[in-house]
């Protein structure tokens, strides 16, 4: 009787793919009826997604580096490039960012093809002034990093330096109303994470020119000998 029972809820999982949009989902037979269950899509893939939709609208993690170097360099002795680098590097791996970054770009590409619905489709084409969900969108991720992140945020947001000025959608080069305000928050969200570095350096008697770019915490204190 329960081996029977066992036998009559008996699932059968196959994958199958959407032709529409390629994605892979699993389907599970039950009794003859049929559920579509979503298939989890890991971060490795999220996270290279995020790099391709980037490197795809002309952005690089070079240039959003070159924007906290400039402005961290006058703070930070010692401080490379490729510290910078490592920075921005490690704020795109932030699940928040990957997931901002990819919504905003998806937008703005529609916004390009005319695949909006109106009025959004020319609010977000012409980056409507009172329009602020690009903002919003870039905030999410700013505030995860603190007070120094929102401030410099603020600070690019107005001012529009680096890729950020070549961006600006209302200069006339593409559709960009959501990624400027993204690419200055992954350059804010960096920035921060330098300032803070400088702080654990500076407790340690060292700066930025004593450690490799991908140091990213404080060295361990040794213990004294007679410890």
């Amino acid at each position: 009787m329960y081996q029977n029972c066992i036998i009559s809820v008996l699932l059968r999982v196959l994958c199958s793919k959407d032709r529409n949009t390629g994605r892979i989902f699993i389907v599970i037979k039950r009794n003859g009826a049929q559920k579509m269950v979503k298939k989890r899509i890991s971060s490795e893939e999220v996270a290279k997604a995020t790099k391709e939709a980037l490197e795809r609208r002309g952005v690089t993690i070079e240039d959003i580096a070159a924007i906290v170097y400039d402005m961290q360099l006058p703070y930070n002795e010692g401080l490379t490039i490729e510290h910078c680098t490592n920075s921005v590097e490690r704020v795109l791996r932030k699940r928040e960012v990957q997931h901002s970054v990819l919504v905003g770009i998806e937008l703005d590409e529609l916004a390009e093809k005319n695949l909006l619905s109106q009025p959004l489709q020319s609010i977000i084409e012409s980056d409507e002034g009172l329009f602020g969900v690009d903002e919003t969108l870039a905030l999410g991720s700013v505030m995860t990093y603190g007070s120094i992140a929102l401030t410099t945020y603020g600070h690019l947001d107005k001012n529009k330096v680096g890729i950020i000025k070549k961006l600006d959608t209302k200069i006339g080069n593409g559709v960009h109303t959501f990624l400027d305000d993204l690419v200055g928050s992954i350059a804010a969200c960096a920035a921060s994470r330098i300032a803070h570095r400088m702080r654990d350096l500076e407790e340690e008697g060292e700066t930025f020119a004593d450690i490799p770019p991908t140091v990213l915490g404080p060295k361990p204190k040794q213990k004294k000998e007679n410890e």
